[in-house]
């Protein structure tokens, strides 16, 4: 049987007891991953693999001993319960001994997990398992996560009380990161919160979320963009003693104007063109964005880039011009603007 959406969702959080398998399939390999890690503990429990009701078969061991998986599922543990034979990163050269062991599956054996890559149509796996009365295919691709994977996630890490803001930051971070990523940060952010009864707000949100390199350089970047020329000259000198270059301060602070006037030009307005940026702006960080742009504007904004462009060409050629007193300079100059 074929799996989808919150079908698919609903079957890997609580799976049939005694299933004869279940393969999974996708080109994100961490999507593929979590998904397996769900499924399989939710058949065997959190003993299953201390009980040995868990067999691990890389696809190399079954290359090597094709009659491997059918011995697994027939075989009987010590401890009683469900048991599980997983065979990983399997593919279409495999195809006959996996679909020989599910053919000859019968109630009382293991459930079959299999983990593939990529699976065309055709794929005689995806048909074995579509086309098994107590198997089921499901394939994982690149979409973002949907509302009810969302859901799940935060309500395994417990998190149950969420203000609409972080909500929408937590959507907004979903989209932006790998599954991974993703589903670290709603851990973090629930052991941030443990003890914590009040509702999760966008600062916690940003608090848990990934550090990017850009986080380094925001302090100087900020003081530029809200006319705080004074404080422009020892944050330089910080980020110059910790081996910041002045081209990483210019590509940071190009990319933090670029984003300001895409907000700026957004017809819905700057918080709505600061929700739609590439990486994400959330939290605390897009409500002070958001003010920027607005007390920028469009054509200040298009006169900040072109300094940018021009300390960047400066940095870029063949000027003896020490770089940070360049970028020094042309973020001064911004700073003027912004008290325009």
């Amino acid at each position: 049987m074929k799996l989808a959406g919150a079908q698919a969702t609903r079957f890997f959080a609580k799976p049939e007891a005694g299933i004869a398998g279940l393969l999974i399939y996708g080109a994100d390999a961490m999507r593929v991953a979590l998904r397996r890690q769900e499924v399989v503990a939710a058949l065997v429990g959190p003993e299953g693999e201390a009980e040995m009701r868990l067999t691990r078969m890389p696809a190399t061991d079954l290359r090597k001993d094709p009659a491997a998986a059918l011995d697994g599922l027939k075989a009987h543990g010590f401890f009683p319960g469900p048991r599980v034979v997983f065979i990983e990163d399997a593919t279409e050269a495999l195809a006959a001994p996996i679909i020989e062991a599910l053919a000859e599956w019968q109630d009382g054996d293991a459930s079959l997990i299999v983990t593939c890559g990529s699976l065309r149509a055709t794929s005689k796996l995806r048909k074995a398992f579509e086309g098994h009365r107590r198997a089921y295919a499901v394939g994982l691709y690149d979409d973002p996560p949907s509302r009810e994977e969302i859901e799940s996630a935060l309500r395994a890490a417990g998190l149950e009380q969420i203000s609409n803001e972080a909500r929408r930051d937590l959507d907004t971070l979903s989209r932006a990161l790998d599954p991974g990523d993703f589903r670290q940060t709603v851990e973090k952010l629930g052991l941030y919160k443990r003890g914590d009864t009040t509702p999760v707000t966008p600062l916690d949100v940003a608090n848990c979320a990934p550090v990017t390199i850009e986080a380094a350089l925001d302090d100087v970047i900020h003081a530029s963009a809200e006319g705080r020329g004074n404080e422009i000259g020892p944050l330089i000198q910080k980020l110059g003693g910790q081996g910041v270059q002045a081209v990483a301060l210019c590509i940071g602070a190009t990319r933090h104007f670029r984003t300001l006037y895409a907000a700026a030009c957004d017809p819905g307005g700057a918080a709505q063109g600061l929700s739609r940026a590439k990486p994400p702006v959330f939290g605390p960080r897009r409500d002070r964005m958001a003010r920027q742009a607005q007390q920028w504007g469009v054509h200040k904004l298009q006169d900040a880039l072109r300094e940018l462009t021009t300390a960047d060409l400066t940095l870029r050629s063949s000027s003896m011009a020490p770089q940070m007193a360049v970028m020094e300079r042309t973020l001064l100059r911004l700073a003027v603007y912004a008290n325009r």
